[in-house]
């Protein structure tokens, strides 16, 4: 099991059940459903995935990069671009950097979409910290970005060696 030792391996087992409920409760609340509604936006999860990986990336992506970010093979995303792009919340332009590749980049509808989108869902997460302190605000989103990032390296790393 690593280098956790066996105190580590106890105080992990005390949280584990409050990280597998963090797990349920950001799936199965229905958090991202119900900010859709609330913005009027009709979209399914694949098709809002891609909206924020661009949002969040601020910039044209190719294909791969949007699939990466969400962990999904490049075809997924091919097929929910098409209907976003009907949709005009995407477009497709040419890579300057090679012409047989193709960018996909927000419109200004598809920006806006995404900006709502954020802009509840992260009032309703502030609202459920309003009552911690600034320093444990702080020391949270410090500490989840870090667990975060070590995970998904931890899981990438693993995923190599099978």
């Amino acid at each position: 099991m690593g280098d956790t030792d066996a105190g580590d391996v106890s105080e992990l087992r005390s949280v584990l059940p409050r990280i597998l409920q963090l797990g349920n409760l950001m799936n199965r609340s229905g958090l991202g459903e119900r900010a859709m509604k609330r913005i009027g936006a009709d979209l399914d999860r694949p098709g809002l995935s891609i909206i924020l990986s661009l949002h969040v990336a601020g910039k044209a992506m190719r294909v791969g990069e949007i699939a990466d970010r969400m962990q999904v093979a490049g075809p997924h995303v091919t097929r929910h671009l098409h209907v976003l792009e009907r949709r005009k919340l995407v477009s497709g332009l040419a890579d300057p950097d090679d012409r047989r590749a193709r960018l996909v980049e927000l419109t200004p509808d598809g920006a806006e979409l995404a900006d709502r989108y954020v802009t509840t869902l992260l009032g309703w997460l502030g609202d459920a910290l309003a009552g911690w302190s600034p320093s444990d605000r702080r020391t949270f989103y410090d500490l989840l970005l870090r667990f975060t990032d070590d995970l998904a390296a931890f899981l990438s790393a693993t995923a190599e060696e099978e």
